[in-house]
């Protein structure tokens, strides 16, 4: 007995993940250990079956199957499977068979889990760590970036200032100067509630241009030139998802609700203060840029700021949103100067931000989607040439400023994405009522859609309206499901990475093409089905997750595999920018350190699971 101990604690010594163990826990697992040999073609564990054990292939071959037979791994000696069962409510989720005569070490399921617990490096060899891993990731990034990390109410510096909004501007005025404050919200009470509600709110320059330009008298009640329509933001949410938000609609005054009660309002000078670097600030001088040659003028500067947030760690939802919202100033800039150059527009407008940027996902490399959606009065023959040209000057200004043309003719040049706001809707009535995988395949870039510039609320009408739906026509779910499912993770027969040249790369994974993309297109898919009206890969999943559409712990897995995925393409870009390459979303994993490849696979196992379960649920 004592012999064969030995002879398993020297094997088990030979072999990850036990090699880094102490010689006591070796010591330890041996005496534990039960041996099992199998006969070739032995049912070794069946799909249900109560997970007991870890089985460790002392020699011999395994085949680990899928639920539905189809092999997913074979294992030789050194091998081990089981994990998954034994970390997921203790039933076998992939049944095995010995392919050979087999010999086989059985660790039983309370030693394992305290080894998986309790010791680090173990946990970090195991397959199903995957979620832990990329958890950690992210989680250190998050920690690290005051700007995820710190809450808006941390900010707030008082109390608000409020007025009920039956007062006078001449009562708003002396309630602002007694205060000391450039701010304030109107409220309002109902029923027998004693907390105040919301309304609007009104600012010093309110109160200069609605008023006092217009020479309106004082006794002019103040609910007529205050802001109704309010952007505000809940106390807990972080920094800077407020900053995003004040810059996106271009307020300097945020009201902090807390369970839709005001509890303060947030000042851009604020978080200026803050965060005094951060690269969103260029957005002013963008919005100041009296022409295309200044806005070009400015990329370097946008293209710096890009790299030092890299470096600094920031993790990938800040930089994407600080991107996507850059991206979005030059749009709205570019537009204000078509108007000047070519007069006031002859019906309203809204331009459309599609893809990336709609989803506040923007990478550095990136091409222009957009469209324009136009009032129903327009008429082709009248006001055509207009629009035709306002949207040639924004798409060569773009180009300009480093977003290059949409190969795919996603543009608003193009006249078919240049129609009225009746034709929009038909189009996606149309898509969602009669859909077809080929018919969607190039169209599904709409359903990540954003106002930029415009009647923006259009675009909410119309994403109320898919939201609303989507969940009735399981077709359409199937089509648009069926789509996401043709751009698989490259991990091979045996979890390998798949590598395949592209461009100056002779092996190499394309982060985009095999990874983000598939992963933004089935959350896109969960949360039409789950009648959610976000655009964010984030908040769809908030908005899925909340739908119980995903089991237990899955959104998670996907939202921590996507903020990974977009960390090592925004850093590999980083990279390819500081060295004076052309930057793309090409890696090779051999430059990466043994746990960024590592996690690189997590993720990408994430990812096929959930195309496996996106298969599975929508009949794809």
């Amino acid at each position: 007995m004592e012999d064969e101990r030995h002879e398993i604690v020297g094997f088990l010594r030979q072999h990850a993940p036990f090699r880094e163990l102490d010689e006591a826990t070796l010591e330890r697992i041996a005496a534990a250990i039960d041996v099992r040999y199998c006969k070739a073609g032995t049912q070794i564990v069946a799909f249900g079956q109560d997970a007991l054990y870890w089985h460790i292939v002392r020699s011999g071959v395994v085949e680990v199957f899928r639920r539905d037979g189809t092999l997913y791994n074979r294992l030789t000696e050194g091998g081990y499977f089981g994990e998954f069962g034994l970390l997921h409510r203790k039933k076998v989720r992939f049944p095995a068979r010995a392919k050979e005569d087999t010999l086989l070490y059985l660790l039983p399921e309370p030693v394992f889990t305290e080894l998986f617990e309790n010791h680090e490096a173990f946990a970090d060899h195991v397959e199903i760590e995957d979620r832990t891993r990329l958890q950690k990731v992210v989680a250190r990034q998050e920690a690290d970036n005051p700007l995820l990390s710190a809450n808006v109410d941390r900010l707030l510096q008082r109390e608000p200032v409020c007025l009920a909004d039956g007062a006078s501007a001449q009562e708003a005025a002396r309630h602002m100067t007694e205060a000391g404050v450039s701010s304030l919200l109107l409220v309002t009470h109902s029923g027998d509630d004693p907390a105040p509600a919301l309304s609007g709110i009104l600012t010093d320059r309110d109160l200069r241009t609605r008023l006092l330009a217009r020479g309106l008298p004082l006794d002019t009640p103040v609910a007529q030139i205050a802001t109704r329509d309010v952007v505000t933001i809940e106390a807990g949410r972080p920094v800077f998802e407020a900053m995003g938000l004040m810059l996106r609609h271009n307020v300097h005054h945020l009201p902090v609700l807390r369970q839709g009660r005001p509890v303060g309002v947030l000042a851009l000078s604020d978080i200026i203060r803050h965060e005094s670097h951060h690269s969103l600030f260029v957005v002013g001088r963008i919005g100041r840029a009296q022409s295309v040659d200044e806005l070009a003028a400015l990329v370097p500067e946008v293209q710096a700021g890009f790299v030092r947030m890299v470096g600094e760690g920031m993790g990938a939802r800040i930089v994407t949103g600080t991107l996507s919202a850059i991206g979005r100033a030059f749009k709205q800039r570019l537009l204000e100067l078509a108007e000047q150059r070519l007069g006031p527009p002859p019906v309203p407008y809204c331009l459309l931000a599609l893809g990336s940027m709609a989803r506040q996902e923007q990478g550095w490399v990136t091409d222009q989607d957009n469209a324009l959606m136009l009032d129903d009065r327009f008429d082709p023959q009248r006001h055509d040439a207009y629009f035709a040209q306002l949207a040639q000057d924004v798409s060569d200004g773009l180009a300009r400023c480093g977003y290059p043309y949409c190969s795919g003719g996603i543009m608003a040049t193009t006249p078919r994405w240049r129609q009225p706001l009746r034709q929009w809707q038909r189009y996606f009535q149309d898509w969602i009522e009669q859909p077809t995988p080929e018919g969607l395949l190039h169209s599904s870039i709409f359903f990540d859609l954003d106002g930029v510039h415009g009647r923006t609320v259009w675009v909410e009408g119309i994403r109320r309206r898919v939201a609303r739906m989507a969940r009735e026509h399981p077709r359409f779910l199937a089509s648009m499901a069926r789509n996401a499912l043709q751009r698989t993770p490259p991990l091979g027969f045996f979890k390998d990475f798949v590598l395949e040249p592209d461009g100056r790369h002779t092996a190499a994974i394309n982060l985009k093409r095999r990874g983000t993309a598939p992963l933004t297109d089935l959350i896109r898919v969960h949360a039409l089905a789950a009648g959610s009206g976000a655009v964010n890969s984030h908040e769809r999943l908030d908005d899925v997750i909340r739908a119980g559409i995903l089991p237990p712990g899955r959104g998670e897995d996907l939202r921590n595999a996507l903020e990974f995925l977009l960390d090592v393409r925004l850093r590999n870009q980083a990279d390819d920018v500081r060295a004076g390459r052309e930057p793309g979303n090409s890696i090779e994993p051999d430059r990466l350190s043994e746990f960024e490849r590592k996690s690189l696979r997590d993720a990408f196992t994430v990812l096929s699971r959930a195309q496996d379960y996106l298969k599975y649920r929508y009949g794809a």
